[in-house]
């Protein structure tokens, strides 16, 4: 789907949608220098709750040439709060079962809401085509495990904070696209102090008000610990038919 027909769907929803709506039903306590240790889904953490993830759409920014972006660190020159990110994939055809050696793509936007690879457009007016920051590849271990060293992502009309996530087997075939949400408060925190985002403002969309993400991200919402002075941990499982 396209960030136009973000923007016109979201405009309609903000018209019908209780205007105190909150973005999560969880909460996290921050102190000044943004702290926070929020825990979001627990989807795949044994077999009794074993289920796959939400299947997304890869938006209008998928990576182009996926498999040339072999990175852990995937920043290149964007500046923004340091984010690690670590990824679980398991197969739910064996129970939740750690799933190795299958590729995870990532990507997301900039502490200002802008993709690489794309732009010079009415999307997205700055010109990045000729980059690819923010986007990067990793093979699973054998825990089924994938790391990224990034940026907390900033946000852009229409749409909650995400990350974007494609995940293959081996052989190139794809498993599943998926989006990775965040918690409102660690967002709110982000966006309202830390140098690189506070001049964008707080997202203007919530994760229940979003497009993907209202119709439930109970699977989909990130565990997110850390601070803006030392950076923030990203944990996340995600389930595939492997």
């Amino acid at each position: 789907m396209h960030r136009i027909a973000f923007l016109k769907k979201s405009v309609g929803l903000l018209s019908i949608l209780p205007v105190l709506l909150s973005c999560s039903d969880e909460s996290v306590d921050t102190d000044d220098s943004g702290t926070a240790d929020e825990q979001g889904s627990t989807n795949g953490s044994s077999s009794s709750d074993c289920q796959v993830t939400n299947s997304e759409t890869e938006g209008p920014f998928p990576s182009k040439n996926p498999s040339s972006l072999i990175l852990t660190d995937i920043t290149g020159d964007r500046s923004g709060v340091k984010m690690t990110i670590e990824l679980a994939i398991k197969n739910y055809n064996s129970g939740c079962n750690a799933l190795a050696n299958v590729l995870v793509d990532i990507w997301h936007c900039d502490a200002q809401g802008n993709y690489s690879q794309y732009g010079g457009t009415q999307m997205q007016s700055t010109n990045y085509s000729s980059v690819s920051w923010l986007r990067g590849r990793q093979t699973t271990s054998t825990e089924g495990k994938a790391g990224f060293t990034s940026i907390f992502p900033g946000w852009y009309m229409g749409r909650a904070p995400h990350i974007h996530v494609h995940v293959y087997n081996s052989s190139g075939k794809s498993l599943l696209v998926t989006q990775i949400a965040f918690p409102k408060t660690v967002c709110d925190t982000v966006y309202s102090t830390a140098d690189d985002y506070k001049s964008h403002g707080l997202q203007d969309t919530t994760n229940e008000r979003d497009n993907v993400f209202g119709d439930g991200y109970a699977n989909e919402l990130a565990s997110v610990s850390g601070s803006i002075r030392d950076g923030y941990k990203l944990t996340h499982t995600i389930v595939v038919n492997g």
